[in-house]
C-alpha cells in the first residue's frame, strides 16, 4: 500500500463553484496508483467541497441563488460579522455542505460519473486563495 499527499491551491473569484476536477485527476494519474481511495480535505471554514454536474453552467448559477435564499446576508441578522455581512452566512453554508470527501480510484483515475465534476464552493464575496489537501492511499 502506498500513500501520497498533495496540497492544491485554488484561487477563487468570490462566491460560486470553482472547478477543480482537472488538477485532481492529473495528480492522481501521475501518482501511479491504480486502485485506492482519494480523500480531499478543505482547510477553511468559509468554503466547501462538492460533487456536481459539470456540463451545464446554469446548474452552478442556480445552486448559488439557492444558497443566497437559504442563508441570506443582511446586516444585524447575525452576531458574528467581524469580516462583513457574508462572514457568518459563509460559515453556515459550509456546515450545510462539506469540507471533505472520499472518492474511489480505479484504473488510475477517480471514479466520477459522466456528468460529475469536483468543485470548491466559495461562500465569501471576495476572492480568496484556498488550500485543499489531497491524500491518496492505494496500490499499483
Amino acid at each position: 500500500m502506498r500513500q501520497h499527499l498533495h496540497r492544491l491551491t485554488v484561487d477563487t473569484r468570490g462566491k460560486g463553484l470553482t472547478p477543480i476536477t482537472r488538477p485532481i485527476v492529473d495528480w492522481v494519474e501521475q501518482s501511479g496508483v491504480d486502485v485506492g481511495l482519494l480523500t480531499l480535505w478543505c482547510r477553511h471554514t468559509s468554503c466547501s467541497l462538492t460533487v456536481q454536474e459539470n456540463a451545464d453552467p446554469t446548474v452552478r448559477h442556480d445552486i448559488g441563488r439557492f444558497f443566497e435564499r437559504l442563508v441570506p446576508e443582511e446586516r444585524g441578522r447575525y452576531v458574528h460579522d467581524y469580516e462583513g455581512p457574508d462572514d457568518m452566512p459563509a460559515h453556515l453554508r459550509t456546515m450545510l455542505t462539506d469540507t471533505s470527501m472520499s472518492i474511489p480510484v480505479t484504473e488510475g483515475r477517480p471514479v466520477l460519473g459522466t456528468w460529475q465534476g469536483l468543485y470548491l464552493f466559495e461562500h465569501r464575496a471576495a476572492p480568496h486563495r484556498r488550500e485543499i489537501v489531497l491524500h491518496l492511499l492505494g496500490e499499483s
